[in-house]
């Protein structure tokens, strides 16, 4: 069949890269909220999403984790391919970097916690949980800075409004976070942790599909 001259092979891909962005924060929550709740004994004002890897069930939301950190990846490639500068390096790297995070952190589960899995008393510390937190600190601090270098991209083109919501949208991860970590398991610290979840995909989605439009199209014929 012959090729089309008027299409940008090249830019067809790297728009469709970057649309991976905008699709994992909604496959993760989806899957994530239909998983906690079905599962017997989860309960979402105490339990964070990543501690249903727990249990016989525990593989569905490994396979929600690691597709949603190869969908990041994907995403993270597009944005390398799109901003060939600094920045476009700064928050590509950075992604990729998140995206390994989510990977690892379903490779490595969570310690169990009171009453989840039910009969479960909590308590217990093993590697396993440790490197799970470890690597889940790496990705929320890794997608916020990346945020930081996307607003400072933004500012680069004129988009300053862009610009000042990637910086509220890191914010609210590290603070999320960080807030989550330290109050636990309780409904607060549970909520914060959503905060910093949302926080994340809103912004690699905003990102993405900012980057998708201001990508050169790839016909030709339809560029600016």
């Amino acid at each position: 069949m012959p090729k089309d001259p008027d299409l940008d092979t090249s830019a067809a891909i790297t728009r469709s890269l970057l649309g991976w962005g905008v699709v994992a924060g909604p496959f993760y929550v989806v899957i994530g909220l239909v998983l906690a709740l079905t599962r017997p004994g989860f309960d979402l004002t105490r339990h964070a999403l990543s501690l249903l890897m727990l249990g016989e069930l525990g593989w569905l939301q490994r396979t929600n984790l690691i597709l949603t950190g190869l969908m990041v990846i994907v995403a993270a490639v597009g944005i390398l391919r799109a901003v060939r500068n600094g920045r476009g390096l700064a928050m590509g790297a950075l992604t990729v970097v998140y995206g390994g995070g989510l990977i690892l952190s379903a490779i490595f589960a969570p310690d169990p916690v009171a009453d989840f899995p039910p009969g479960s008393s909590g308590g217990d510390f093993s590697l396993s949980g440790i490197l799970h937190l470890l690597f889940g600190a790496l990705g929320f601090v890794a997608i916020a800075c990346a945020a930081f270098a996307h607003a400072a991209w933004s500012r680069s083109i004129g988009n300053r409004p862009r610009a000042v919501l990637s910086v509220v949208l890191g914010v609210l991860v590290l603070v999320g976070f960080a807030g989550g970590a330290a109050l636990s398991s309780g409904p607060a610290g549970v909520a914060l942790l959503w905060v910093a979840v949302l926080a994340q995909f809103a912004w690699l989605a905003l990102a993405c599909s900012q980057i998708y439009a201001w990508s050169p199209h790839p016909l030709r014929s339809r560029r600016r």
